[in-house]
């Protein structure tokens, strides 16, 4: 009985079985992203461009963070070892324990992102100098980014929502690395939905999610040793 076992335990630590957990896990996550955003995206994908659909389709994309928020929890405490696989779990374990605490950062922020789309889309509406483009912009990405710190972060670890928020602002200028490398990875996603649909970034949602673990890495291992020990 030991001896097989130990062949299976042998079996799941070797390079080809890590890549077909990985993909395995990838797939799982893709299909629960999928399930749990499907509400909120089926009407956003027939919603018109227009900026007065701005606030629906942020109503539409609330469902996203806790998601989002589920499959950092699996894709970080998931094992690559074939003997020890439950991505579905994980996400549902995920799901419960951080949908709170993630709605508490992910509202505001769809809420913000929204306010400076349409002062942008409506800008000689209520009389905003084409010059005011500019920082709007420039707000709205330093909300992007400091969002996506913050998600990592809620996903991750249990503090205090304002702690979340002093954390990500913080290392948005103590890791440039992560805050480059997230900006990419969002002008990455923007450029995806842009050509193509929504459709299709939703499709590539486990690959994005793995991506913006992966880039926050030095931030996460930061965190853990100064603030989480």
């Amino acid at each position: 009985m030991s001896g097989t076992a130990q062949t299976w335990r042998q079996f799941g630590d070797g390079p080809l079985s890590r890549i077909t957990s990985r993909v395995y896990i990838l797939l799982v996550v893709e299909l629960l992203l999928l399930l749990t955003t499907v509400p909120g995206l089926l009407p956003l994908l027939v919603l018109g461009r227009d900026p007065s659909n701005l606030p629906l389709a942020a109503l539409f994309l609330v469902p996203v963070g806790p998601a989002v928020s589920a499959a950092l929890y699996t894709m970080r405490h998931q094992r690559t070892d074939l003997t020890d696989l439950r991505p579905a779990a994980l996400f549902w374990r995920g799901y419960r324990t951080n949908v709170s605490g993630v709605l508490r950062v992910w509202v505001p922020t769809l809420v913000w992102l929204t306010v400076l789309a349409m002062n942008l889309a409506y800008r000689d509406a209520v009389g905003l100098a084409s010059w005011w483009s500019v920082p709007l912009v420039l707000l709205a990405v330093g909300v992007t980014l400091c969002a996506a710190n913050a998600l990592v972060i809620t996903s991750l670890f249990d503090f205090r929502t304002r702690d979340v928020l002093r954390l990500a602002v913080h290392f948005l200028v103590r890791t440039p690395g992560v805050t480059v490398g997230t900006a990419l990875l969002l002008a990455a996603a923007t450029g995806v939905t842009a050509v193509f649909s929504e459709a299709v970034l939703t499709m590539l949602g486990s690959v994005l999610v793995l991506a913006l673990l992966r880039v926050g890495d030095p931030m996460v291992d930061l965190i853990r040793k100064e603030f989480a020990e």
